[in-house]
């Protein structure tokens, strides 16, 4: 999660001190994993279908955390409709890392161009002498999208509850970025009362827990710190209003289902073959009784944060479990993949997977739907 998708020895984004030479390191090392074959840790585990568990698809939630940051910002946009709330962790504004020529260069040419002002204008806030990030004229992007129907209309995304995040010793996506996601979401025209900045606790770049994972001001793997701050039940609490308080320990579980059926016919997608989904118990059997159904949250990785690369640390020890057993919360766990071009597995938010990044056609988003639609479908015995 730390550095995209540079390895962890490479350390050009451990500081803001030298960002050119950090971004030209960053492309020799692109180029060379790119020659390389990147092998996965098997798992003996067998993988399920996701269920059919008649979710409240209308009062759908997303977070994430880095690249999950800006993966949540993208499918709350594109599916403002049915998304009610965003937790925006250790990222930045939607569309930040969209170059102005991506649209000139041919094939993967454009996250080739999109790269240098991810790490520079988008994490590192290096680029602010020349006007990056811009909300304004992000939010304006949003808009035409909006517009050409590539994502849902902005005004669904004025009623919802966006929290924001930031860790004073985070130097990998600094804080400045992540008050710029809250400035895009002000010029979208989201009320002031209607966003929460957190920015008081000394992290690092990670999820931060009330009792789980490394020392607050850490940066490493999973990613995962102990601030004495439940964030999953502030995040949740916010976007959703008062919640029950959590189970003591998880009485659900943890489902891991195919992802390949909903990726089929994807071409250049990044995601893993399986993903996790944690169901409580009281959302197993909704029927057709709709005060019974549950609403889902869907929570997206940080790069090298995945189920390949940390186990299932992001799933298990964040603490989003525990808030769904008490209030009738599925929450998905997708996961992108770890390949050659993306070895640490990080989240779309530079094109990657093509141009459509930023849209409603994006693979990812298309794949992360689906596996929504078929949480909020009901089963039916044949």
């Amino acid at each position: 999660m730390r550095r995209l998708s540079i390895p962890k020895s490479a350390g050009p984004l451990r500081s803001a001190s030298k960002p050119a030479a950090g971004a030209t390191r960053f492309a020799a090392l692109l180029v060379a994993a790119l020659a390389c074959v990147f092998v996965t840790a098997c798992r003996n585990e067998t993988s399920t279908e996701l269920p059919a568990l008649g979710g409240a698809i209308n009062e759908t939630s997303v977070s994430g955390i880095s690249s999950g940051a800006y993966m949540a910002g993208q499918f709350e946009l594109a599916h403002g409709r049915i998304v009610v709330g965003a937790a925006i962790i250790a990222g930045g504004p939607y569309g930040c890392a969209e170059s102005l020529f991506a649209d000139m260069m041919p094939g993967p040419g454009s996250a080739f161009l999109n790269i240098t002002k991810a790490i520079n204008g988008c994490m590192l806030d290096a680029m602010r002498i020349w006007g990056v990030p811009n909300p304004q004229l992000l939010a304006e992007r949003a808009a035409r999208l909006a517009e050409h129907n590539d994502i849902d209309p902005v005004a669904s995304i004025v009623s919802d509850r966006v929290y924001l995040f930031t860790g004073k010793a985070d130097h990998t996506v600094v804080p400045a970025i992540v008050a710029a996601a809250g400035q895009f979401y002000r010029d979208l025209g989201v009320p002031e009362n209607q966003l929460k900045l957190v920015a008081n606790y000394d992290a690092g770049h990670a999820f931060v827990t009330e009792s789980s994972g490394l020392s607050c001001d850490s940066t490493g793997k999973p990613y995962v710190v102990d601030c004495d701050y439940d964030q999953a039940g502030d995040l949740l609490s916010f976007i959703y209003g008062p919640l029950q308080p959590p189970s003591s320990a998880p009485a659900g579980e943890y489902l891991v289902f195919d992802q390949r059926p909903f990726t089929r016919d994807l071409a250049a997608h990044g995601m893993e073959d399986s993903g996790m989904v944690y169901v409580p118990n009281a959302c197993r059997d909704p029927g057709q009784d709709s005060a019974k159904r549950c609403r889902v949250h869907i929570a997206f990785h940080g790069c090298a944060q995945n189920r390949s690369l940390v186990g299932d640390a992001f799933v298990r020890e964040t603490g989003f479990s525990r808030w769904a057993d008490t209030n009738r919360l599925i929450v998905l766990f997708p996961q992108a993949a770890t390949a050659a071009f993306n070895p640490q597995g990080c989240w779309d938010w530079w094109g990657y997977t093509g141009r459509d990044y930023l849209t409603r056609r994006a693979p990812q988003i298309v794949a992360v739907r689906r596996m929504l639609d078929r949480l909020a479908s009901v089963y039916r015995p044949s």
